[in-house]
């Protein structure tokens, strides 16, 4: 294995939301990929994750990308765009365009580039004629960027065992903890890595909601959830205005 150092870039998919550790903090599935790689390479492994909840395509591209260049690392995954496609904002043209650009510019480095395929988490949130469609524009250029580039695509898409609603939080936009450790199965996978095989495994799917239940429980999600997102939209503000990357620079898996 030739990674001595992996960067990880992104929003909240990223960041590990939510998959909380004890104190708190979130987790994800790039601590559990670095963790594996760094017991593969050593203790010189080095890791950084530079990613924050509610970013934007441009912010990511803007703040995190040349940092993470700087860092001259042997792996970068890049995931973004998916807090765009749900913009009334969203510009399929010009994302499209720069992904491709910017994904050139982390492999003329010489790294290895992890692309994700987004899961399909339309099935469970209101908008899906508008929104769906955007994913699917979005992993397509991902597909289509990976193969132009030589990336190492993740095809979470592909994947139908994301459609079990175990496999997200209550939030039904964010991956539970199941659902992070299967993204990182995913990613060792496609590197080439051997995981625990426990990441893989399928929690058995909810027993069926009557519909009256099913009803309160979507008015329950949307005054916890949707609401405050729609503020949050009408005031110009951002889950991530107050957060910062949980691990700047690169360093020791450990710390």
């Amino acid at each position: 294995m030739g990674w001595r150092s992996f960067v990880a870039v992104g929003d909240s998919f990223t960041e590990g939301m939510d998959d909380a550790y004890p104190d708190g903090t979130y987790r994800g599935w790039a601590d559990l990929v670095a963790t594996r790689l760094a017991a593969e390479a050593g203790p010189d492994f080095q890791y950084a994750n530079l990613a924050i909840r509610g970013r934007l395509f441009p912010n990511v591209v803007a703040e995190q990308v040349p940092a993470a260049l700087s860092m001259k690392p042997d792996l970068i995954s890049f995931a973004a765009g998916g807090n765009d496609v749900l913009r009334r904002t969203f510009d399929p043209d010009a994302l499209v365009a720069r992904f491709d650009d910017v994904v050139r510019q982390l492999r003329s480095g010489g790294a290895d580039v992890l692309l994700f395929r987004f899961a399909d988490v339309m099935a469970r949130l209101p908008g899906q004629r508008l929104v769906a469609p955007r994913v699917h524009l979005l992993n397509r250029a991902v597909g289509e960027t990976a193969e132009r580039h030589g990336a190492i695509l993740v095809d979470l898409y592909a994947d139908d065992t994301f459609l079990n609603p175990m496999l997200w939080s209550t939030d039904r936009l964010h991956l539970s903890a199941a659902g992070h450790r299967r993204v990182a199965g995913q990613v060792l996978t496609a590197l080439g890595v051997g995981c625990d095989e426990d990441w893989l495994l399928v929690p058995p799917h909810p027993a069926p909601t009557p519909w009256l239940a099913a009803r309160a429980a979507d008015l329950r999600w949307a005054g916890r959830h949707l609401a405050p997102w729609i503020k949050r939209r009408l005031t110009g503000r951002s889950s991530g205005d107050t957060v910062t990357a949980k691990r700047p620079m690169l360093g020791p898996v450990a710390d």
